[in-house]
């Protein structure tokens, strides 16, 4: 079995490999950044932390100074950025650094999923509408992080289309808002993030 990150240097590449696993990832990096070397290292360590007889992923690398033509077929402005692709299929983004632990609850989800049906407690769908100048944003960017809630950060400062349509669904401009499961949240409302993500309340 292939183990750790696998580098590619191209999109047909990326392709190529979408369909060896159900789930596969690719970290987007750049060669000699700090916060893109952090990545790198924890994505590395949570991978080597579960049982390669368990393993039911792939992961993908490349470079973004020498592999040009994978980031704008998925609007991926920054890195570092792990992208997850599900049966072939582009689903979520999980921007910056994070802990090792937080990527191995991620990989260890998927890895049950495959094992287990009924079972298994599946890894919720979280998208996070924000600003880089909000800080409530960020502390419910940074509560989900400290429970390894894997999640998407859009940045509606940014992309206009998705601040249109969470006015749309809401009727509220204000940030953080977040969808959990199909289920938004206005604020950084703790009691019902935790009740969507079953989190125990503290």
């Amino acid at each position: 079995m292939e183990m750790g990150l696998i580098h590619i240097n191209s999109h047909d590449e990326l392709t190529q490999n979408l369909d060896k696993k159900d789930d596969v990832y690719l970290l987007l990096y750049k060669e000699g950044s700090d916060l893109s070397e952090c990545a790198k290292k924890n994505i590395e360590k949570a991978d080597e932390s579960i049982d390669d007889d368990k393993k039911n992923y792939l992961l993908l690398a490349a470079n973004v100074k020498e592999v040009r033509d994978i980031h704008p077929n998925y609007g991926i402005k920054t890195v570092p950025m792990l992208l997850h692709f599900q049966k072939g299929k582009f689903t979520k983004t999980v921007a910056g650094c994070n802990n090792p632990e937080y990527y191995n609850n991620i990989f260890a989800n998927i890895s049950l999923s495959a094992g287990r049906n009924d079972e298994t407690k599946k890894v919720p769908r979280v998208t996070v509408y924000t600003t880089p100048s909000c800080p409530w944003c960020n502390k419910l960017k940074q509560y989900l992080r400290e429970n390894n809630i894997p999640f998407r950060d859009i940045d509606v400062s940014k992309d206009t289309n998705a601040a249109q349509e969470m006015v749309k669904r809401t009727g509220q401009q204000g940030v953080p808002q977040a969808e959990i499961n199909g289920q938004w949240i206005i604020g950084f409302d703790k009691p019902k993030i935790d009740k969507l993500l079953g989190l125990t309340v503290k």
